[in-house]
C-alpha cells in the first residue's frame, strides 16, 4: 500500500496486573502496526498471543499501558471515555464472533443502532439499515429478530450494523468462528467486499488461514509480539467466493 496510514500503533504494551508484580500478565509487548486506507489486514496467532488485545487497543476499547494508537493523527489515549465511545460509533464498525445482536430488536433496528445512538432519527436510521440489509441479501427479513435468523443471516445483520455509519475501519474479531466452513467463507467474502466498496479498512482477528487469505496482509503474533507478516500476492487463490462478487456489485449502489 502506498497511502499514508490512517491508523497507527507504536510501541504498544498492555499489562494486566496480578495480585503481585510477579503474577502480572503481559498481553502486548512493544507492538507497532500501521493500517493504510482501504487496506485489509488479518491478525493471526495462537490463543493467548495478544491478537484480540491488539484489536481492542487499535479500536480504542482498551487503553494501552504504554505506547500510542493514532487515528487520523489523534492519540486515542488522550480522549475521554465519552469521546472514545463517540469515535467508535462514528468512525469504527465492529463484527464479533457471536454477532452480539440485541435479541429483543428486529434486524433493521439492530443494524441501525450506531446511527440511532449517534442521534440520527429512528426512521432515517432504519431506512439506511434496511437498504444495507437488502444489499446484503436480507430483503424481507428486516422485521425478524436474531432468534429467527440463521447464523449466517445474523452475521450479515452484524455486517450491516458495522457499515451503516460509513466507518473508516471495520474491526472483526473471529467473525466466522461460530459458523460452518461454507457459511463462514460466504460471510467473509461479503465482509471483505462490502468494506472495500465503502472505502473502509478492515482488520480481522482470526485463527483460520482461509480467512486470513481474504486479506491483503497477514500479521502473525506470538507472546504479545508481532513475529512476522506477509502480503497476498496478485493471483493468489482465494478459494470459493460464493457471494462476494455479486454483493460487491450491489454495495456500489447502496453507497452511491
Amino acid at each position: 500500500m502506498t497511502s499514508s496510514p490512517d491508523l497507527q500503533a507504536h510501541g504498544l504494551t498492555k499489562v494486566y496486573p496480578g495480585s503481585t508484580e510477579a503474577t502480572g500478565s503481559t498481553a502486548l509487548d512493544g507492538v507497532s502496526l500501521a493500517i493504510a486506507p482501504r487496506e485489509s489486514v488479518a491478525i493471526m496467532g495462537p490463543s493467548g498471543s495478544g491478537k484480540t488485545t491488539l484489536l481492542h487497543c487499535l479500536a480504542g476499547i482498551l487503553v494501552p499501558t504504554s505506547g500510542e494508537v493514532r487515528w487520523r493523527g489523534r492519540d486515542l489515549a488522550t480522549l475521554t471515555d465519552g469521546a472514545r465511545s463517540a469515535l467508535r460509533r462514528s468512525d469504527f464498525g465492529f463484527v464479533f464472533q457471536s454477532g452480539q445482536l440485541l435479541p429483543e430488536l428486529p434486524a433493521d433496528e439492530n443494524a441501525a443502532l450506531p446511527l440511532m445512538l449517534g442521534g440520527v432519527p429512528r426512521a432515517q436510521a432504519t431506512g439506511a439499515a434496511r437498504r444495507w440489509l437488502a444489499y446484503l441479501g436480507l430483503a424481507g427479513m428486516e422485521g425478524r429478530r436474531p432468534g429467527e435468523l440463521s447464523g449466517g443471516q445474523a452475521q450479515r445483520v452484524a455486517i450491516a450494523r458495522a457499515l451503516v455509519g460509513s466507518p473508516g475501519v471495520v474491526f472483526a474479531d473471529e467473525p466466522t468462528g461460530a459458523l460452518d466452513q461454507h457459511t463462514g467463507a460466504e460471510v467473509l467474502a461479503i465482509l471483505a467486499r462490502a468494506s472495500a466498496a465503502t472505502g473502509a479498512s478492515l482488520v480481522v482477528v482470526t485463527h483460520d488461514p482461509a480467512v486470513a487469505r481474504t486479506c491483503e496482509r497477514t500479521v502473525h503474533m506470538r507472546d504479545g509480539r508481532i513475529v512476522g507478516e506477509h502480503r497476498r500476492r496478485p493471483g493468489d487463490d482465494l478459494g470459493d467466493d460464493p457471494a462476494g462478487s455479486t454483493i460487491g456489485a450491489r454495495v456500489e449502489g447502496v453507497t452511491s
